[in-house]
C-alpha cells in the first residue's frame, strides 16, 4: 500500500507508510492523502511515531 503525499516544495509523490513516518520526522511533509480526505500538517490531527521506541509508563495489559 502507498501513500499519496505532498511534500513542502509541492511535489506529490506515493510513499510507503514508514517512508511517510519518516518524512514526518524531517518535517518535510506538507499534506498527505487519508480514506477520508487530504490531511494538512499542522492543522488536522495526526500521531507521530515514537521518537524514542517504547512505552516507558507502567504495564497495563493483562498478562497471561
Amino acid at each position: 500500500m502507498t501513500i499519496q503525499v505532498e511534500l513542502l516544495d509541492g511535489t506529490i509523490c506515493r510513499v510507503v507508510p514508514k517512508g511517510l513516518d519518516l518524512l514526518l520526522r524531517r518535517e518535510r511533509v506538507k499534506r498527505f492523502r487519508r480514506a477520508s480526505g487530504w490531511a494538512v500538517v499542522g492543522k488536522d490531527s495526526i500521531r507521530l511515531p515514537d521518537r524514542h521506541g517504547s512505552y516507558s509508563g507502567p504495564e497495563r495489559r493483562m498478562v497471561v
